[in-house]
């Protein structure tokens, strides 16, 4: 069985549904529901992946406190192998707390805790091996990667004959070039969401972006673009948009990271790159019905039935 190992940032969020505003001074507002769950963009394809049925490694910095342990507890419970996390001594554990409005966006407040100490001797190399696929998740939210050291731990698994896959996740930033470029080539499928590259490239213009990336060295471009689709792109070929499914949103949280682990799920079951991406939005769109990164996907068969029978927008 093709390994998975998702490498980044491990986060556990709390979540209240709906948020319409913060009530003024100590009073109080009420919620219909608060969930905790396990979020981050190597976290939460750990977590899917799993459902999915695939053998994946989660790699990551946790602190040593309940938190943490919660983390580790929802990842083994689904199947997920959290034998090689770290446990930081000193730091608590990477959280955010997600107040979701009824339109399921929402504002994002974050610690960075663990995922601030995260570096390339935290990845287990013994088990890069060819044909595996090494997945960096969160560029831009791991100052103990983000630049050179994130552009060698990438080179390392492309030598030892890893397939490659990266996701963003970012706010604007005046370095991000800077940051990114250099691992840019060791990429084979980069995975931002389209906000998330304009940011990056400094315009909206999509076609603009993609000539950027690849410019820049990445091989396939996969731009997540909510409703929209997503834009799909090999390094010397022409865009194709594969459009999204139709579903009622709830709550977007975690839908990027669903789509991350449906396409690395097509590719390691030997679906076509459009498949793939087909897989990576039944899984967004499944996450989206209901509350929290955790939510929406059952099983491999369960996503299958609804890429092939769902209607697309």
């Amino acid at each position: 069985m093709t390994r998975v190992i998702s490498f980044g940032a491990y986060i556990a969020d709390a979540l209240g549904w709906p948020f319409t505003e913060v009530p003024p001074g100590q009073q109080l507002a009420f919620l219909q529901r608060i969930k905790f769950t396990v979020a981050g963009t190597a976290a939460a394809p750990s977590m899917n992946l799993a459902k999915l049925g695939h053998d994946v490694v989660s790699v990551g910095r946790i602190g040593n406190d309940n938190i943490g342990q919660f983390l580790l507890n929802a990842l083994s419970g689904y199947g997920a192998d959290t034998s090689r996390m770290v446990i930081d001594p000193e730091l608590q554990t990477s959280s955010s707390l997600l107040p979701i409005r009824h339109d399921g966006s929402r504002p994002a407040l974050h610690v960075i805790g663990a995922n601030a100490a995260l570096n390339e001797h935290d990845v287990p190399w013994d088990l890069v091996t060819p044909g595996t696929i090494f997945h960096m998740g969160g560029a831009f939210v791991l100052p103990g990667l983000d630049g050179p050291p994130m552009a060698r731990v990438l080179a390392k698994a492309k030598e030892l004959g890893a397939i490659t896959t990266c996701d963003f996740l970012m706010s604007p930033r005046a370095d991000a070039q800077e940051l990114i470029s250099g691992s840019l080539p060791y990429i084979d499928y980069l995975m931002p969401n389209i906000e998330e590259a304009s940011w990056l490239v400094g315009t909206e213009d999509r076609a603009e972006i993609i000539a950027w990336l690849h410019s820049h060295g990445a091989n396939t471009t996969l731009l997540t673009m909510g409703g929209d689709g997503v834009s799909v792109a090999r390094r010397g070929e022409s865009e194709i948009v594969v459009p999204a499914f139709k579903v009622d949103v709830v709550d977007t949280t975690g839908c990027g990271d669903a789509f991350t682990s449906g396409f690395i799920s097509g590719i390691i079951s030997g679906l076509s790159l459009e498949q793939s991406v087909e897989r990576g939005l039944a899984c967004g769109s499944l996450v989206a019905t209901d509350l929290g990164s955790d939510a929406g996907i059952v099983d491999l068969n369960q996503v299958e039935h609804f890429r092939t029978t769902n209607p697309r927008l």
